[in-house]
């Protein structure tokens, strides 16, 4: 039997180590102080398949995600992409400092892993991995999530009934209840259409009126937003 050459030997241990499963346990946890993470969805995909793609226009998906919290559109995609994943396993909101867990066993291919949820109270933003190479080697790896801003809706941080549809400026909730009314509101416009880090939030301390219906003591963050420990069986 005629020896491959290395070059051979090395393609196919690629092909290999691109093909494989892989068992997951996942813990998230909220290292805010005072905001809340949506239903979070987790997925195992392809190469070729995002649930975001940061510098570019957030889809539909995505915005309707961002804006309101629902994950619907997002995981039919990820279904048709044959993803494996896992919906809400907080079973509702993550508050802030609590964590979740979650199991998640990947099929042949899928090898990256994304995860998403919105952030309560923003307008657009949300907490993203984006397309993390599964490790081959067994163990526990901990990685660090940013909040990225859809770029589809100003940042105007006015707590306002119903916002959470596509195309109504303003926050749908504040989960803590520590957020204020009246506001005029920060901006109307948005400059950054793209998908991009979120600049964070402003705030005041006029619960009543000001610019902000957020509390500058309670909703303002710096990055990173979340830490995922990915353990590898």
């Amino acid at each position: 039997m005629k020896a491959l050459p290395l070059s051979m030997l090395a393609a196919s241990a690629l092909t290999s180590f691109l093909g494989q499963a892989a068992e997951l346990d996942i813990k998230l946890t909220n290292l805010t102080q005072g905001l809340h993470f949506t239903p979070v969805l987790i997925a195992a995909h392809n190469s070729e398949h995002k649930l975001f793609n940061v510098a570019m226009p957030a889809s539909t998906a995505l915005q309707t995600m961002a804006e309101g919290g629902n994950l619907e559109p997002l995981i039919n995609e990820a279904t048709a992409a044959s993803s494996d994943m896992v919906a809400n396993p907080a079973e509702g909101l993550l508050a802030p400092t609590s964590s979740t867990m979650a199991t998640l066993t990947t099929s042949d291919g899928n090898n990256y892993l994304s995860l998403t949820a919105m952030l309560l109270p923003t307008n657009d933003g949300f907490v993203g991995l984006d397309s993390w190479m599964i490790p081959s080697q067994a163990g526990t790896y901990t990685v660090y999530l940013n909040a990225y801003d859809a770029g589809t809706e100003a940042n105007d941080e006015r707590v306002v009934e119903g916002a959470g549809a596509l195309d109504v400026l303003g926050i749908p909730a504040a989960p803590g209840g520590n957020a204020g009314s009246g506001a005029s509101g920060v901006t109307s416009n948005e400059n950054n259409t793209m998908v991009h880090i979120h600049p964070g939030n402003l705030g005041d301390d006029d619960l009543e009126a000001g610019i902000s219906d957020l509390n500058n003591t309670v909703h303002r963050w710096l990055n990173p937003v979340a830490m995922l420990t990915v353990t590898v069986k």
